[in-house]
């Protein structure tokens, strides 16, 4: 009869320790959703993030990578913090690059925002607070970061760029949203 009972309990044992194996799967997948949404939205948020920054991360479990590069030194050090006190999140690795203070550049990022966003074509991207079409200047080398909605939008925004004097050269890595 002891037997019995033993053959019977192993199975049970056995399956609850599978299920516990598999729960926390579960969770830090939605954990790891959370994560990312919360961690997007904080950056979003930050009150010097501009169109002359581009932030991008990346989520490792509990770990979040901050990249891209901003003007200023507090933009980087606030997007550390923001991230640093979101539920969940273990540890920050900021690699956000600050880039050089220079008189040159930021005239280059002004011309680059008249010639982008205030043509006729692309002004539908200048509304609202977040611009999709991020513009890094560094040392008189120019990077499109951002979203657009055409392959048409993204040439217009290559050629515009290259127009504006001053500029060594232009990386053009908009991306073209698909719709449905």
């Amino acid at each position: 009869m002891k037997h019995c009972k033993r053959a019977f309990l192993i199975p049970v044992v056995l399956s609850l320790l599978i299920a516990a194996a598999v729960a926390p799967a579960q969770v830090s997948d939605r954990a790891r959703d959370r994560i990312i949404k919360e961690v997007r939205h904080e950056l979003m948020m930050l009150p010097w993030f501009g169109v002359f920054d581009n932030i991008a991360f990346r989520v490792d479990g509990y770990n979040v990578t901050l990249l891209g590069q901003v003007v200023r030194p507090t933009t980087r050090s606030d997007a550390e913090n923001a991230v640093k006190h979101i539920e969940g999140v273990e540890k920050v690795d900021n690699q956000i690059e600050v880039l050089p203070l220079s008189p040159m550049d930021d005239g280059i990022r002004m011309q680059m925002f008249r010639a982008i966003y205030q043509y006729p074509t692309l002004q539908k991207y200048e509304l609202g607070v977040q611009k999709p079409i991020r513009i890094i200047v560094k040392n008189g080398h120019v990077t499109l970061e951002g979203i657009v909605d055409s392959e048409g939008d993204k040439n217009i925004a290559g050629v515009r760029a290259n127009s504006v004097p001053g500029v060594f050269s232009v990386a053009n890595d908009l991306e073209v949203v698909k719709t449905n």
